[in-house]
């Protein structure tokens, strides 16, 4: 394409060709063809297939096809859909309607023979096509490419990248399609389209092409009055036609539109460019031309002989990006990276600063604003910068980086080696005894780093990155993490205005809790509020509440969350890529470290291995260490919205269930092996046929030495699995894990978690019809009444759950059911019925060889015949339960055992060794966690010491049994505690402790 092409307005009636390609003028440049896409949306949308153009129905399906098409290969929410048709209000049927118009799409695109489909996701559809199946998605590419090109010095070959990729606009993007939510984002879209155009007309104006763009230029400007980017650029190339008064006058044409309509001055670029066209300022005269060249190994001062220029150039390059003037952050790190890259340059020490973080957390803002604040004082030399990371995610070369270096310090391109070892010594040369700054931004490795070091210390070194690079010698290393709060506020005020920041102020808040205080997203969304002063910061929030679409609401500009997380995404293998989509199915803020393995099904002995690829590239962060000696890791909310968003792509459906029944799976294997190590082995608990995953052996010994500590340090975990495998179907997993819960919430008193989660349990199988998880369910529903005192809502759900289990023949739960039915008839007075609900009882847990259980039972047996004074039987029962629960090494039954013996003893008026016994009993049950435990004892050592006559002591016991009742809500044994406090005190007490 010739460079004097124009580039047309969109609103003009022309079109592209069918089909075109654009070829490298050089051999050095292979090029790339591109043909016309099927899918069109740089102007009106058009579709065309093997058979020709596709017919789109206008209205509906042309909005819901534009939806599919700008997020192609991503899912699109359905209630995304039902918002960009019905802007307000959308009517009853709006999904019946979104599915009728994908119904019908997919019939239009199969019929006209389009590479595509839409498939249907869990809350969604997918366009799925070839990336370069959109015009868009061309475009995108190509500019992607000519910045590259224009990177390396390449302007001719960026130009003839930019010219194909502008002509792909047919005019406004989606023009015609009533949306005003796609409105939105195609007007985002226009705007890329005309900062390719300014791009090209800069670049072409440096090929020394003033002469042909004038015209050109001057549609631009009556078409965009207002860019001045374009104005200043028509100026340059009227002045270097010789038209300087022309020039003057297209800047004075602007700023009367600009004062008249705005009440505006031009901007300080405008005015400096338009002072120096009238003074014929020497810098507006045309640089050498920047073409393509041979890179030959000519020696440094010959080269520059036979240019007959100085053989020992002074070149002192300032390559440094712009400092921001909004900038916050912990001034505290800012200082001490100022420090750690200045101090011991006396020494001639090399100093190599890191700062490390994150996407988006702000690495390379700090690092531009400390060379800025270090650049005049300390490096008058010069400053070097080179984004390390290219405009398409791919590593810049270090031979590029450091060609880009010698150019810089005045190297011509001639003299410039080949070989990567030889540029080094060059540059190395170059930069030997003066005083100049090197930073690299967004390196990607150690081996893409080590060749740009200086060789002295007389220089300095700041490097960003999201990975480690622990190889690195003689590194600082300083780690960024989020913004505070108050460091949020303050940049969000800095953007738009301190004043409407205050006025909102919970609402600021909520937004940078809801983005994790990342300075990338503040700043999307301080742009975002600064373009639209009519939005309140509570709508912005409103517009981020929806996971699904917050990423779209977070790219303003070039400013974007998910582009900046896609670096490092898609600088990982595949099976990295693939394990980071996997783990944003867990839910909660940390995970443990054999997770990942079993989301894979991998058995290796070292899972925490698998995770070290993330924790490199910092999309997983470590927060703690667990009780097996492993990290523990935290996946942002950001992170975990982008994985969540790439899952479908990357996982099929089936793979995904896979995972998430292994994920819990490892929970129920853990939980179920904390319980048999607190109770000796699986007793007093139903067990079913789900799958089980295990983590190494060695790790679970590790972590399980403190069994209720471990279930208590789990919780979250813990019930958000219960949550999960009810939602993924799991019916099976869900009820079991709930029930094995109950060893947690027994012991340290979570009766609404108790509750939660078994409500959410039952639900799971009444719907999967599974009658031995309802009966089992239902039985520790009964239980937990028992606990709350509630013993008449506690029968239905035991009689329920026994029946079933009669039907089914299930021993143990049978047994448990007998057992807490004996306790409502105790409560009741029925010591009869209950004994002889106790004795079925045992004679279930001995058929089922539940020694625990057995033991259990017999303690609430000697509980009856102690009340009968039948205590020879009671110290029977008593003594053969301890030696059971001893046997097993079950801590809490034993603790039971001996509280019945110091309650025996209680009775038998024997209270000096009661409460010897009860003060052992109260030290076991503190050790292990166990404060239901601690509640009951405390109590009867209140009852002991009311015995004895020592009421400040007996007053103290029940004090503290009562605080610890009602932290468990256990609201009848807070009663019973203040009954004997009223006794003892003889009058009543309406508050305790």
């Amino acid at each position: 394409m010739s460079s004097a092409a124009q580039l047309r307005e969109p609103d003009q009636a022309w079109r592209v060709p069918q089909k075109w390609v654009y070829m490298a003028a050089s051999a050095e440049y292979d090029g790339s063809g591109v043909t016309a896409a099927p899918f069109r949306v740089l102007g009106p949308l058009e579709v065309s297939g093997e058979l020709g153009a596709v017919y789109v129905a206008p209205g509906r399906q042309e909005i819901v096809l534009g939806a599919l098409v700008l997020e192609l290969n991503r899912v699109v929410e359905t209630t995304y859909l039902v918002d960009v048709i019905w802007d307000h209000d959308p009517p009853k049927t709006a999904r019946t309607q979104v599915q009728i118009c994908v119904s019908r799409l997919r019939k239009a695109l199969a019929d006209g023979g389009v590479d595509a489909t839409i498939e249907t996701r869990a809350h969604g559809y997918v366009l799925r096509a070839p990336e370069d199946a959109t015009d868009l998605g061309n475009f995108r590419r190509l500019v992607a490419e000519a910045h590259a090109l224009a990177r390396d010095g390449l302007k001719v070959h960026a130009v003839d990248a930019l010219r194909p990729a502008i002509g792909l606009w047919r005019g406004r993007c989606l023009a015609g399609v009533p949306s005003e939510v796609l409105a939105g984002t195609a007007a985002q879209l226009d705007e890329s389209r005309l900062e390719a155009v300014e791009t090209c007309m800069r670049l072409e104006l440096e090929l020394g092409r003033h002469e042909h763009l004038v015209g050109e230029l001057q549609q631009l400007v009556a078409s965009h009055p207002l860019r001045e980017r374009l104005r200043g650029h028509l100026m340059v190339a009227l002045y270097r036609s010789g038209r300087q008064a022309e020039a003057l006058d297209a800047y004075h044409q602007g700023r009367a539109m600009l004062s008249e309509g705005l009440g505006l001055d031009p901007g300080r670029e405008l005015r400096d460019l338009a002072q120096a066209i009238l003074t014929d300022d020497a810098d507006l005269a045309l640089a050498e031309p920047a073409e393509p060249r041979s890179l030959v190994a000519t020696p440094l001062s010959e080269a520059v002989q036979e240019r007959g220029a100085d053989p020992n150039p002074v070149v002192t390059p300032r390559q440094l990006p712009a400092d921001i003037g909004d900038f916050v952050a912990d001034d505290v790190i800012v200082s001490a990276v100022c420090d750690a890259v200045t101090e011991g340059r006396e020494k001639g020490q090399l100093n190599v600063v890191l700062v490390l973080g994150g996407p988006g957390v702000g690495k390379s803002t700090l690092a531009r604003h400390v060379a800025h604040r270090l650049a005049t004082e300390y490096f008058p030399d010069g400053q070097l910068y080179c984004d390390l990371r290219g405009p398409d995610g791919q590593p810049v070369l270090p031979a590029q980086a450091l060609g880009r270096f010698l150019r810089a310090l005045g190297v011509p391109g001639q003299a410039i080696p080949d070989a990567l070892d030889e540029r080094a010594e060059m540059y190395r040369s170059l930069l030997a005894d003066r005083r100049i700054l090197v930073l690299l931004d967004d390196a990607v490795s150690e081996s893409q780093v080590m060749p740009l070091l200086p060789g002295t210390g007389s220089s300095g070194v700041l490097v960003t990155s999201r990975g480690q690079l622990t190889a690195l010698p003689g590194t600082r290393r300083f780690d960024l993490e989020p913004l505070s709060p108050e460091q949020g506020v303050q940049l969000l005020g800095r953007i738009i205005g301190e004043r409407r920041v205050e006025s909102e102020r919970e609402a600021a808040r909520a937004l940078i809790r809801l983005v994790g205080g990342l300075p990338l997203a503040l700043r999307i969304i301080g742009a975002r509020l600064a373009a639209r002063p009519h939005w309140s910061l509570i709508s912005m929030w409103h517009r981020l509440e929806n996971e699904h679409r917050r990423l779209d609401e977070l790219a303003y500009g070039e400013l974007s969350i998910r582009a900046s997380l896609s670096l490092s995404y898609d600088g990982l293998a595949a099976a990295d890529r693939r394990l980071l989509c996997l783990i944003s199915l867990a839910e909660g803020t940390e995970i443990p470290s054999w997770l990942g393995a079993a989301l894979i099904d991998d058995r290796t002995p070292n899972p925490a291995d698998l995770l070290e690829p993330l924790i490199d590239r910092r999309l997983l962060d470590i927060t703690a260490m667990d009780q097996g000696g492993e990290f523990r890791c935290g996946l942002s909310q950001m992170v975990r919205t982008f994985a969540h968003e790439r899952l479908p792509a990357e996982i099929p459906e089936a793979e995904r269930t896979g995972a998430v029944r292994r994920m819990v799976g490892g929970w129920m294997a853990l939980a179920e092996r904390a319980h048999k190590e607190i109770y000796g082995g699986a007793y007093t608990i139903v067990t079913g046929r789900a799958e089980r995953w295990y983590p190494p052996e060695d790790y679970v010994r590790r972590c399980l030495r403190d069994p209720l500590g471990w279930l208590e340090s789990e919780q979250t975990n813990l019930l958000n699995a219960v949550e999960l495998a009810a939602r993924s179907g799991l019916d099976e997993l869900c009820w079991e894990l709930a029930t094995t819960l109950v060893t947690l919430f027994e012991a340290r008193g979570y009766p609404e978690l108790w509750e939660r989660t078994h409500q959410v349990a039952l639900t799971a199988v009444q719907e999967a019809g599974n009658e031995r998880g309802q009966a089992a369910v239902l039985g520790s529903l009964g239980t937990l009444h028992l606990h709350r005192g509630e013993h008449e809502a506690a029968g239905p759900y035991l009689s329920a759950a026994l029946e079933i289990f009669e039907r089914i023949g299930e021993l143990r739960g049978q047994a448990l059911c007998l057992r807490d039915l004996a306790r409502i008839e105790r409560h009741h007075g029925d010591d009869d019925r209950a004994l002889a609900l106790y004795e079925s009882a045992e004679r279930n847990f001995v058929r089922a060889q539940d020694v625990i259980g057995r033991a259990h039972v017999l303690g609430e047996m000697a509980h009856i015949t102690m009340r009968r004074a039948d205590f020879a039987r009671t110290r029977s029962y008593l003594d053969e339960a301890l030696g059971i629960c001893r046997s097993a090494g079950f801590d809490r039954g034993q603790a039971l055992a001996l509280r019945r013996l110091g309650q025996m003893l209680m009775y038998q008026q024997q209270y000096e060794a009661a409460e010897r016994t009860l003060l052992e009993v109260l030290a076991m049950v503190r050790a292990s966690g166990d404060l239901v435990g601690a509640g009951y004892v405390l109590h009867d050592l209140g009852r002991v010491n009311a015995h004895l006559r020592r009421v400040g002591q007996a007053v103290e016991y029940y004090s503290q049994a009562a605080r610890i009742r009602e932290r468990i809500l256990d609201h009848s044994g807070v009663a019973a505690v203040r009954v004997d406090i009223v006794a003892i005190l003889g009058r009543p007490r309406t508050s305790v402790g």
